[in-house]
């Protein structure tokens, strides 16, 4: 699960392995075994996944499917926007 969850996570960015492993200052074999479900991250590196990706640590254990959207230095006018796309992408699923 987490494994999958960070993959995901990962690739929305457009990071590979190794670009993921530099940001956080890990290995590349660390996120391969994570997303190989291998290994699974320290509590201390759940956190900073989560805050990283901008996510909570309970959307990495997979206990919450909700992803948090970071609106950090937008206005209200710019919230309100992203809350109509939003709105729209899921009636078009």
């Amino acid at each position: 699960m987490i494994g999958e969850r960070i993959r995901v996570l990962r690739g929305a960015r457009g990071l590979s392995q190794v670009q993921l492993a530099q940001a956080l200052h890990i290995s590349k074999q660390a996120v391969s075994n994570w997303e190989n479900n291998n290994i699974l991250p320290s509590v201390e590196m759940l956190v900073v996944l989560a805050d990283f990706f901008g996510v909570s640590t309970d959307h990495l254990l997979g206990r919450d499917d909700r992803a948090l959207l970071d609106v950090t230095g937008l206005d209200e006018e710019q919230v309100a926007h992203l809350r109509l796309l939003i709105g729209d992408l899921r009636r078009t699923q």
